[in-house]
């Protein structure tokens, strides 16, 4: 990919403002490449993550969880949820103690799938980069949070 100067063919004040504009593109560019990933297996990056978040949790969740874990807090999760119910990729489950709560569990359907798209899904975005600068970047970024 080209120097953010050149794709935007923009001047920048100060470097600290080209890396957040090089941030934000770069951002732009990952979502659509996600989204193109995730066609073919007819969910939506933000599903994918709530199928990652039930699987890695190991047992139901309330939905409040779900969503604080979520990389990207969708508004809209309840939707997202529904969905990924009519596909039967997860299940909501009553909460025996309090009736206000509902839980959500991944399917065997929901693990085929991410199983599936584990076998597909590489790191190729990040392919020209080494470990060591993999690593510094996440730090970079864990900084500027």
């Amino acid at each position: 990919m080209a120097n953010i100067s050149k794709v935007t063919n923009s001047k920048f004040k100060d470097n600290r403002f080209k890396a957040f504009v090089n941030i934000m593109y770069t951002a732009n560019w990952l979502s659509n490449k996600q989204v193109l990933f995730f066609k073919p297996f007819d969910i939506s990056p933000q599903q994918h993550n709530i199928l990652r978040i039930l699987r890695g949790a190991g047992e139901p969740l309330k939905v409040q969880t779900v969503k604080e874990r979520m990389i990207e807090r969708a508004p809209n999760v309840t939707r997202l949820m529904d969905k990924l119910i009519s596909k039967e990729l997860i299940a909501r489950k009553a909460c025996k103690t309090d009736r206000r709560v509902v839980h959500i569990n991944i399917t065997k359907k929901g693990l085929a799938l991410l199983k599936d798209i584990d076998v597909v899904f590489n790191s190729d975005i990040l392919e020209q980069i080494t470990q060591e600068e993999a690593e510094q970047l996440s730090n970079l970024l864990d900084k500027i949070r």
